[in-house]
């Protein structure tokens, strides 16, 4: 268990709006936020990624932009071209989604190529630049079978992505701590778990940190954080164990 402040405890958070009908006052927005409240990234649709990095210029807040958003079935090289595509206009945190098609086939070279090349894009971005460059890989944990959850996640123990995802938010189903546990369970040290999709109240925050979540991916990251807050202040504390 670790000791949690406020500031902590924002900068879990993936503020996000991949709404299709965002416009560039929404765009604003969402970034005017991250910085009031100091979360660690903007989570948009890739071709986001100019506005939000040039808007973000001179914070610590990252602009993440979701590859082959929401339904992952795109070709490799479109995800590839795509990932190299946000980098070159500013954003420098990469969440792309799984094809589903390849994981129900249990072709699991193909899962295993996609990843190695995604991750690959964002490392040579890395040594062009100096810069991390993160990688998550979304699973869409609510159409998944547990065993096909494990082989994701255990062919990212090898490849390395920096963050396993469970959900986009927009399918039958969000991120459930079960979830965050057996791909924590999984993954061990050598991936970190980012629960994504239904995070909608301070209790179910808390609880998926609980379950080995690093980053959480939501659109309600502000009255999450004003709830914690308000928590605080009532019981005299500046942190929690979690």
């Amino acid at each position: 268990m670790s000791r949690w402040t406020l500031d902590d405890l924002a900068r879990l958070v993936d503020h996000t709006n991949l709404h299709a009908d965002a416009t560039e006052a929404d765009m604003a927005k969402l970034c005017d936020e991250a910085k009031a409240y100091h979360f660690k990234m903007v989570a948009i649709n890739q071709v986001q990624s100019k506005f939000c990095s040039e808007y973000l210029a001179g914070t610590d807040i990252h602009t993440g932009a979701a590859i082959a958003f929401p339904l992952g079935q795109t070709s490799i090289a479109a995800k590839v071209n795509e990932t190299k595509d946000a980098i070159a206009n500013g954003a420098n945190e990469i969440d792309y989604v799984v094809n589903l098609t390849q994981v129900k086939a249990g072709n699991w070279d193909y899962v295993e190529d996609e990843m190695t090349q995604i991750v690959a894009a964002c490392q040579e971005a890395r040594e062009a630049t100096g810069l991390p460059i993160p990688c998550k890989v979304i699973l869409e944990t609510c159409l998944l079978t547990d065993e096909e959850k494990v082989k994701i996640c255990e062919i990212a123990t090898h490849v390395k992505p920096t963050f396993v995802k469970t959900s986009t938010g927009c399918s039958t189903g969000g991120a459930t701590v079960e979830d965050v546990k057996l791909m924590k369970a999984t993954v061990g040290n050598a991936v970190q778990v980012k629960a994504s999709g239904g995070i909608r109240d301070a209790d179910t925050f808390l609880d998926m940190v609980r379950a080995g979540a690093t980053r959480i991916g939501c659109s309600a990251g502000i009255p999450i954080i004003n709830e914690i807050r308000r928590r605080f202040e009532e019981q005299g504390v500046d942190s929690i164990e979690l």
